[in-house]
């Protein structure tokens, strides 16, 4: 390859500079032993145990990166060859991951295992890579950052020490990702929340186990009010159903058979076992089932706010985006065949609705995705699945949606719509699902009755509208900076005394702007006016509201913007006005201090 590596190629150079690096690794720490080495979204890392006493220090990593530079200029070849099981072995002998991998090899009826030696460096690998370590010459990387890594992601196997590196075409695009990496972490809902104090979490409640303070529980609040609102509007009904049920249940539904690894294990209780649901839908169902239905019921429409456990591993959780148990704004639609291409669009307005409302559009994608050829991850039904992808695509195609189809990325009872966000660093990240389902109401042995009195099996859509409460709130947290719009910010504005001779005012304030919805917090310390608007927009105060004498003697309030830094006094029934009807318009931009 030469000259420039085009951005096509890029995913193989971060293949090839792995190779590089565990031959440099290897240089450094004869005695390491290899674990694996892929290529990831922004360049790559590798897996290796360490012997006692030797750690990848600073001036470790500085040392592999010269040996990497010098390997690169050698211009090795890439030489690709196929070796019989026994031969690996041999070769590999004193590689105990490696052995592992080739007996997993083995027993899945391989007989010879692919090889890439460059210079004196051999390593097990399908490919492919550039052809000479020369043509690496052209990329941008950068050794990274070092964490620990089970060996196949399991707390049972050996921890080793993972080498994360960055790779990208041009060194322009190198700079240009550290830099948004920089903002992502400014942004992180974790480190914005020492500010914003949303939630935390209890060692001894448990990892992944959040709990929300009084910011986040409001935060989450407005939320459920404004889609629970919504979609009552839009017809649904909303129920309440237990977070757990008998394991019968998810037997019926195949929950047990195919998601049992992210189910927790079942409890006895009075000779019987009972599961933590990770799914609403089989709740729904017995509601659906609780009498008879007819087509005149149909479209029956059930939405709940519904509390679900998934199974996560300890190093996966990760904030409010990761988390052992969430919260979901869940729905299942039950439609007859000729109203789902109707209810199927009709969902999807919704959550372009609210994303709209959410004011994060510009970050939306979607994504349908489809059944792959791996049979047992899906229900064995072929004309369900060729029915249920092909109403999927042509309603999409019918509403003229943007989207990318992505084969294997199917639940397992049928075709799903994803909706997509993009986080600071540029990934894509489903947020929620719409899923068309024609299998589990025929599990559950559902039925209406048709205009002809013939009992009929209904489609089912499985929806989320705003997704998971918590993930939600993290994703809005690092979207705006913590510096949420008016009606979503956990608290809309905040009164600052000059002196303590406004205290009784402020208070009076307060309970004005309660009484009017607003959601308001006093600041009557005795602390500088300069402090307290310093400390106020740490936390992303939408509005400061600073009364001072002059404002106490004629009612007014000088609002101070946010976003803008602007102040101006207002007699205070005009602010409470103005802060009011921005609220109910779900603006976007802080409006309040602008003339009208």
């Amino acid at each position: 390859m030469n000259g420039k590596i085009r951005s096509v190629d890029i995913m193989t150079a971060r293949h090839s500079l792995s190779h590089v690096l565990a031959a440099a690794v290897k240089k450094v720490c004869p005695e390491c032993k290899l674990g694996i080495g892929p290529a990831i979204d922004e360049g790559f890392y590798y897996d290796f145990l360490l012997p006692e006493g030797f750690a990848f220090s600073p001036d470790v990593l500085q040392q592999i990166a010269n040996e990497m530079k010098t390997i690169i200029k050698q211009g090795y070849a890439f030489e690709r060859r196929d070796i019989r099981i026994s031969e690996a072995r041999e070769r590999f002998a004193d590689e105990p991951f490696k052995q592992e991998l080739i007996a997993k090899l083995e027993a899945a009826g391989e007989t010879t295992v692919g090889t890439y030696r460059s210079g004196e460096f051999t390593d097990l690998c399908s490919g492919p890579h550039v052809s000479t370590t020369r043509d690496l010459q052209s990329v941008a990387w950068k050794l990274d950052r070092v964490s620990g890594a089970y060996w196949q992601g399991s707390e049972k196997n050996p921890m080793l020490q993972r080498i994360y590196a960055l790779v990208f075409a041009t060194k322009d695009e190198l700079k240009d990702y550290i830099a948004r990496r920089e903002d992502a972490i400014k942004r992180d809902h974790r480190k914005l929340n020492e500010d914003l104090e949303l939630f935390t979490f209890s060692e001894l409640i448990g990892k992944g186990l959040p709990i929300l303070l009084p910011n986040g529980a409001t935060l989450r609040r407005v939320l459920e009010r404004f889609i629970v609102d919504e979609e009552l509007r839009r017809g649904y009904q909303h129920v309440y159903t237990p977070p757990m049920g008998r394991r019968k249940l998810y037997e019926v539904s195949g929950h047990w058979e195919h998601y049992q690894d992210a189910m927790y294990p079942p409890m006895e209780v009075s000779d019987d076992e009972l599961v933590l649901r990770p799914m609403t839908c089989p709740h729904h169902f017995m509601i659906y089932q609780d009498k008879p239905r007819s087509y005149r019921d149909l479209p029956m429409r059930i939405g709940e706010i519904s509390p679900q456990f998934r199974k996560e591993k300890s190093g996966e959780l990760t904030g409010l985006i990761r988390v052992m148990m969430f919260t979901l704004a869940d729905a299942h639609i039950f439609c007859t065949l000729a109203q789902l291409g109707d209810e199927f669009r009709a969902v999807v307005e919704l959550v372009e609705y609210a994303m709209q409302r959410l004011g994060i559009t510009d970050v939306i994608s979607y994504r349908a995705s489809l059944r792959d050829d791996a049979k047992d991850k899906y229900v064995d039904n072929p004309q369900m699945w060729q029915q249920g992808e092909a109403t999927l695509i042509r309603i999409l195609d019918e509403m003229g949606l943007n989207y990318v189809k992505s084969p294997g990325d199917a639940a397992f009872y049928g075709p799903k719509l994803d909706v997509q966000m993009r986080n600071t660093l540029g990934k894509e990240e489903t947020v929620f699902t719409v899923q068309i389902d024609f299998c589990l109401p025929e599990r559950f042995e559902l039925a209406y009755i048709d205009d002809h009195g013939q009992k009929q099996t209904p489609v089912v859509i499985h929806r989320a509208s705003i997704g998971c409460l918590e993930r939600t709130i993290a994703f809005l947290t690092e979207y705006y900076a913590g510096a949420f719009p008016l009606w979503l910010a956990p608290v809309q504005a905040k009164i600052l005394t000059i002196t303590n001779n406004q205290i009784p005012y402020a208070k009076e304030l307060e309970q004005e702007l309660l009484q009017a919805g607003i959601r308001v917090q006093n600041d009557i310390r005795n602390e500088t006016i300069g402090k307290k608007i310093r400390e106020g927009r740490l936390q992303r105060m939408p509005y400061l509201l600073i009364v001072g004498e002059k404002e106490m003697e004629t009612r007014t309030v000088a609002i101070r913007n946010r976003d803008s830094g602007n102040q101006q006094s207002v007699p205070f029934g005009q602010c409470i006005e103005r802060i009011a009807a921005e609220q109910r318009s779900y603006s976007l931009t802080l409006q309040a201090e602008k003339d009208e």
